[in-house]
């Protein structure tokens, strides 16, 4: 990659309810994590930004039926101010979680910065209101939100609702297909949507095509990629919140995510939801730091 690379930590867990066995969530550790196994060393980033999260709490807001609504969104305030403070058009930002939480802040960044796009590869849809929820937790509902779907005070942070638009939207990647309430939101919505078969049959590689042919028809200014690791097969990526067996292999992903990662509109790419409470010898994080790496370094001609 020859453009200069920006990496943001948010550290935030907020957007996920903790086990019975945890004290919080510890995805709050991940980049701390990356760092230990020489994410940031190898990637040589022009800098490093950081913003240190609030405690965990499990603090159920009644008004907006979400779990810590009101520290998500001051954070999220925060996370989009340092964003714009340190953008460049010609930067690459890597951008640490943290829980998928993260997303509305950086949707708010990028909402102020003009009309993106978003390819959203999840092995969760994340596209549900409050009411279908079990836990009240933000990162079960964070693509909802982005789009304009629950509580004003969430999908409405200085009055930029939608952050996304839904027809500017790929949902890459859902496992969690045999609940169809959960399932028929994002179907009835106006999201592309593409479950880990649609997503099988149709080409890894084709689909981020698809996506990058809107974001050109459509002209946008530019485009964002979430990626929670939870949407890798469990036998290569055990170590987070909420596991499925089935998902995509580390060449699927490279597939997937050099033509988008490399592309001069991609704003950036935020990862979520890696748990290194989960992989206490870093078994499964050094695989991924060494696949991560090569396809961030590796652009294709």
């Amino acid at each position: 990659m020859k453009r200069d690379i920006n990496i943001f930590e948010f550290p935030l867990n907020l957007g996920l309810t903790k086990k019975e066995h945890e004290t919080e969530p510890g995805v709050r550790k991940l980049p701390d994590w990356l760092r230990k196994f020489d994410f940031h060393k190898r990637i040589g980033p022009q800098h490093i930004f950081r913003l240190e999260a609030p405690e965990y709490a499990m603090d159920f807001d009644k008004e907006s039926g979400v779990k810590n609504a009101d520290a998500i969104i001051e954070y999220a305030k925060k996370q989009a101010d340092l964003m714009l403070k340190n953008y460049d058009k010609s930067t690459f930002n890597i951008i640490l979680g943290g829980d998928c939480s993260i997303l509305i802040g950086n949707a708010v960044a990028l909402k102020k910065l003009g009309n993106f796009g978003l390819f959203y590869l999840d092995g969760h849809t994340d596209f549900i209101p409050p009411q279908l929820s079990e836990t009240g937790g933000v990162a079960g509902m964070d693509l909802a939100i982005v789009s304009g779907i629950g509580h004003e005070k969430l999908t409405n942070i200085d009055g930029l609702k939608p952050y996304f638009l839904q027809e500017n939207i790929f949902c890459s990647g859902n496992a969690e297909t045999d609940d169809e309430e959960y399932v028929s939101q994002v179907i009835s919505s106006n999201i592309h949507y593409y479950d880990l078969d649609h997503l099988r049959k149709n080409g890894f590689r084709k689909t981020a095509e698809f996506f990058l042919k809107m974001t050109a028809e459509k002209k946008l200014d530019g485009f964002f990629i979430h990626f929670d690791v939870d949407v890798l097969k469990d036998e290569i990526m055990p170590a987070v919140d909420s596991r499925m067996e089935d998902g995509i292999s580390y060449d699927d992903l490279q597939e997937m995510l050099i033509p988008l990662i490399h592309h001069p509109e991609c704003f950036g790419i935020e990862i979520t939801i890696l748990d290194p409470d989960y992989d206490k010898n870093g078994f499964y994080t050094q695989a991924f730091v060494e696949n991560l790496i090569q396809i961030i370094n590796n652009k294709e001609d």
